[in-house]
């Protein structure tokens, strides 16, 4: 550490060093010792002149030596002032950086709200982010599929603040944040199927089909949800081992190994030249909502969900 003498000679007591050195007066002697002119450094930290020498004054008490000598004339660093300058620039600016990352990375750990989906992100949802992101740029929202077979798990693990899942969702640990508007129910069959040409299905139709559920930890009132076991009017639909993707599922029924539950917009985002989707008839309609944990929340993610819900949607 650079050490100087004060006025009656002594060394600088350990009381005045670095310990009470302001950050404020390091930034202003060096820009100080960059410009030269006390007209300028002030212009350059938006102070005032008189600031900036009281700032040079405070920083050489508290350093025991003077780092500036000033005339009418010129301003010039002394041999000590450039020694000390030398010395303080590379660790003023180490730190300065060391304090920018700080802050970037607190920022950014902040701001960020991980969000699941399953299958895709509808329209209305992307828009929705995009609009989110244009009221508040400094907040980054990251997407990250989720399991069909698992819609809950990385929401209890902490692993995301929401995710826009199939309703129903009846667990006493998650809450709907947001609906999206509803979706008419399909039916997934192969090319080819005597059900492929046809404008619509009936409900009980689906008796005739084997249904292709999801398979895995998710709820089992859930998957009932998304694969009826019985038409409206209670007849049996058969079931057949189940999957944890939608592409899966998708290549199941492609293979002819089964139908498949899915709403339109899902139908119309995975077009398939070997799987017909057929609109079904008396079946209550496919609905999704942004889902969070009831002991979660934050002001961003409640803009978030009011983004969803707001009508972006085309």
């Amino acid at each position: 550490m650079l050490m100087g003498r004060g006025r009656h000679g002594r060394d600088v007591d350990r009381e005045a060093g670095v310990a009470g050195v302001e950050i404020r007066e390091l930034e202003c002697f060096l820009v100080l010792a960059e410009e030269l002119h006390f007209g300028r450094a002030g212009e350059r930290l938006f102070v005032s002149q008189s600031r900036v020498s009281q700032l040079l004054r405070a920083l050489e008490r508290r350093v025991g030596a003077r780092l500036v000598d000033r005339t009418s004339r010129k301003v010039e660093l002394t041999p000590f002032g450039e020694e000390f300058a030398t010395s303080l620039r590379p660790a003023y600016e180490a730190l300065a950086a060391t304090v920018d990352r700080a802050r970037a990375a607190a920022r950014e750990e902040a701001v960020r709200i991980r969000v699941g989906f399953q299958g895709l992100i509808y329209a209305g949802v992307a828009e929705a982010v995009v609009e989110f992101h244009g009221r508040f740029p400094a907040h980054r929202v990251d997407l990250t599929e989720v399991p069909l077979s698992d819609p809950f798990g990385a929401l209890r693990a902490g692993e995301l603040e929401a995710a826009v899942v199939l309703l129903p969702v009846e667990e006493p640990d998650l809450r709907v944040l947001a609906r999206l508007p509803d979706q008419r129910q399909m039916v997934a069959v192969q090319a080819g199927h005597a059900l492929s040409g046809r404008e619509t299905v009936a409900a009980e139709e689906l008796a005739g089909l084997s249904l292709v559920p999801p398979s895995g930890d998710a709820p089992d009132y859930w998957k009932r949800a998304q694969s009826p076991v019985a038409t409206p009017q209670g007849r049996p639909i058969p079931q057949v081992p189940g999957v944890s993707t939608l592409q899966e599922g998708l290549t199941r029924v492609a293979s002819g190994l089964g139908a498949m539950m899915l709403c339109e917009a899902t139908a119309e985002h995975n077009p398939r030249h070997d799987v017909a989707y057929v609109p079904v008839d008396g079946m209550p309609p496919s609905r999704l909502a942004l889902v969070g944990r009831t002991d979660g929340g934050t002001p961003e993610l409640k803009a978030l969900a009011e983004a969803v819900e707001g009508g972006y949607w085309g």
